[in-house]
């Protein structure tokens, strides 16, 4: 578990805290939403590119547990230099990410959403670059979710185009 550990430490209250933060957050944002994204989900005119719908929690509560130890090694490696180990980028990403589902399938806002997941990735990409200045696998390891965001990106445009 080297990957956990910063500077040969490792922080056990600190690291379950970033993890818990986006994972709990993530579930939380799910049961709120979690009946009408069902029903809607399986009535909206999808692209053959869309998975089945098992996979997206099991693909964020991933996500999120990875984006929490990026955080707690970027934040470690701010706290050992004795600096501030707080992130507004990330605390921003985070925020908007937890909206996204509510413009999405809450309120049926699919373009709003788009337009916001727009500006999520890019809040997420701000995140890696300042993770990645103060720790090599803190950046690494938000490429993952750069990734699914750049993917859920296309989903919801075709989505939105297929069902406006």
């Amino acid at each position: 578990m080297e990957i956990l550990k910063v500077d040969g430490k490792l922080d056990m209250k600190k690291l379950a805290l970033s993890v818990a933060v986006p994972v709990i957050g993530g579930s939380i944002v799910g049961m709120l939403t979690s009946k009408s994204s069902k029903e809607q989900f399986k009535k909206l005119k999808k692209p053959g590119f869309a998975p089945p719908q098992a996979t997206f929690p099991i693909a964020w509560t991933s996500l999120y547990a990875v984006m929490g130890v990026a955080r707690y090694r970027a934040g470690q490696a701010r706290t050992n230099e004795g600096r501030s180990g707080s992130f507004a980028s990330y605390d921003v990403q985070l925020g908007l990410n937890f909206l996204w589902s509510f413009l999405f399938f809450k309120w049926g806002l699919r373009g709003t959403a788009l337009a916001e997941m727009t500006a999520l990735l890019g809040a997420i990409i701000l995140s890696m670059a300042e993770f990645r200045r103060e720790d090599r696998t803190a950046g690494a390891l938000m490429i993952p979710y750069v990734a699914w965001v750049i993917y859920a990106l296309a989903l919801n445009a075709s989505i939105w185009e297929k069902n406006k």
